[in-house]
């Protein structure tokens, strides 16, 4: 899935949203990608976890620095504890056991439409510059096109979730410079443009990807490099963006995961299943 990574060397502790253990030296990019969509959610917030990497992101969040999350998931089921074992799909009887209330889609997304959730994860086949999402379809280059799953929730939760993060894989093909499909709202063409068609809250916070984090504050709305992930040059992540990315350099390292994150990880997916 994902290629190993090492961090550098010189790091010796990390401190961000509560965490503050010695670094760990080897993890994989998978492990990297969960341990930073865990440190976007803050304690006590409302999570619409989603599916596969979130997953195991709201577990480590929830036993690590925010033991108070409440996790949301599209079946129905709402968690104020983590589950007990990893989890392969948010149906499976260990995300069932112990939930706070196992009820049915209607009842999570109509508490999403009231504003309800603070934070949403999403995936997607294409993400934009400006965060739009396409889980419809996409060109093959050739005048063909590949059918996607669709949209699911995904576009209610781009649409009223308070912020949204995405996850995806890097390269030009999955991050062009406009999506093929406007399959869930980020920011349209730019700043202004989610009041003009009437959503008045959210949008997309943060892009997670195989080699970077992005933050959508710039001026325009669009994708701002936060953090580079160790050992990516910064010409093989501006070689496989579809957009052209502001690189000032020194750029700022993506912290990587803690001995304590590592090792929870590990516990819960010693297979790893999601982290390989």
């Amino acid at each position: 899935m994902f290629l190993a990574a090492k961090a550098h060397q010189s790091c010796s502790s990390v401190c961000h949203k509560n965490v503050t253990t010695e670094l760990t030296t080897e993890y994989t990019l998978a492990e990297l990608m969960v341990v930073s969509a865990a440190r976007e959610i803050k304690d006590h917030e409302v999570v619409y976890v989603g599916m596969r990497l979130p997953l195991l992101a709201f577990l480590i969040a929830k036993n690590l620095h925010a033991p108070n999350a409440v996790g949301f998931y599209e079946n129905g089921l709402i968690r104020e504890t983590p589950a007990s074992e990893l989890l392969f799909t948010m149906g499976d009887p260990p995300n069932i056991l112990g939930a706070t209330q196992a009820g049915d889609m209607l009842n999570v997304m109509g508490m999403l439409q009231s504003g309800r959730v603070d934070i949403g994860f999403l995936g997607a086949g294409e993400v934009d510059k400006f965060g739009n999402l396409n889980s419809t379809f996409v060109s093959k280059g050739d005048g063909s096109s590949v059918r996607l799953p669709g949209s699911g929730g995904a576009s209610d939760i781009a649409s009223l979730a308070k912020r949204t993060v995405m996850l995806v894989e890097h390269s030009k093909r999955r991050l062009p410079e406009r999506v093929s499909y406007l399959t869930s709202p980020g920011n349209g063409d730019g700043k202004g443009w989610r009041k003009s068609v009437g959503l008045h809250r959210g949008g997309p916070s943060c892009l997670i990807t195989t080699m970077g984090v992005f933050r959508f504050d710039s001026d325009d709305c669009s994708a701002r490099l936060e953090s580079i992930h160790p050992e990516v040059a910064s010409k093989q992540l501006q070689d496989e963006t579809g957009w052209q990315v502001e690189i000032t350099e020194p750029l700022q390292s993506t912290t990587v995961p803690s001995q304590d994150e590592l090792a929870l990880i590990r516990k819960i997916d010693p297979k790893r299943f999601w982290t390989a």
